[in-house]
């Protein structure tokens, strides 16, 4: 299967002959905020990223990469940069706490969710609705938290992405990456920074939720449409790791397995 390479230049020189509407995302503030962070990954990592024409260059959109590294958002976030978009992230709180990593998610102003009380998540879906109506992409991981998958497959998802791009009319686009893990291992707090690690992303194409638009989303609707983007996800990890996956979704609470904080 070929694929066509988006791969750029490490830092922001090649937005300079994007049109006008892309570059206008990356405002001042984005560009001093942002050019810490790209310039400690570019030391550390070689970012390859393909097929990266997939991402919307306009226009709003609901971006659902898979996880399994603290590190993860960094890596999305850089690769967005990198194709002349702002990233915005929804995802988990705990993670501004994590040295480095929460100096570079309050660099891309990611929305925070407190999963701990019972209104933040209606909170953190109020403020990824705003982000669409301003025209602004929105990055959800659908999993909700680090997989629990011994191997780091994809596992369950939940419905939270599919739920904003159904309510909102967004195209859905799923993302995969692999590597991540030579750099910061799941649930450690140990960044390593020699060797100069390569990471993988793969940009796919939307997901074909048609059928679910214009009609009452059902709690079964919203688990049948989140499933649907699960495989995209699994599928581009395939592809990276020149590998499959396990024939059945992974299930936590079918091993016993708390979804929140490290096992």
């Amino acid at each position: 299967m070929s694929h066509q390479s988006a791969t750029e230049p490490a830092g922001d020189d090649a937005s300079a002959s994007r049109p006008s509407p892309r570059r206008s995302e990356k405002n001042f503030s984005f560009r001093v905020l942002a050019a810490p962070v790209i310039v400690f990954m570019t030391a550390i990592a070689k970012l390859e990223v393909v097929d990266g024409h997939k991402l919307p260059k306009t226009g709003s959109f609901v971006l659902t990469p898979n996880h399994f590294t603290d590190i993860d958002p960094v890596i999305i976030g850089w690769s967005v940069w990198r194709l002349g978009r702002v990233p915005r992230f929804l995802a988990k709180s705990s993670l501004f706490r994590v040295p480095v990593l929460g100096q570079a998610l309050r660099a891309v102003r990611q929305v925070p969710v407190e999963r701990a009380t019972k209104t933040s998540g209606g909170a953190a879906i109020s403020a990824a609705h705003d982000l669409a109506a301003s025209g602004e992409g929105v990055i959800v991981y659908p999993e909700g938290t680090l997989t629990r998958e011994p191997e780091l497959w994809p596992m369950r998802g939940k419905t939270g992405a599919v739920r904003i791009a159904l309510e909102n009319d967004l195209p859905i686009i799923p993302v995969a990456h692999w590597g991540a893990q030579q750099i910061l291992p799941r649930w450690s707090k140990k960044i390593s920074v020699f060797p100069r690690k390569t990471v993988h992303v793969i940009y796919g194409d939307a997901v074909d939720l048609t059928r679910f638009r214009g009609k009452p989303l059902t709690q079964s609707a919203l688990v049948e449409a989140t499933e649907l983007v699960m495989v995209a996800i699994t599928e581009l990890v395939e592809g990276l790791r020149g590998e499959k996956a396990p024939a059945e979704r992974y299930n936590p609470a079918r091993h016993n397995q708390s979804e929140f904080g490290a096992l």
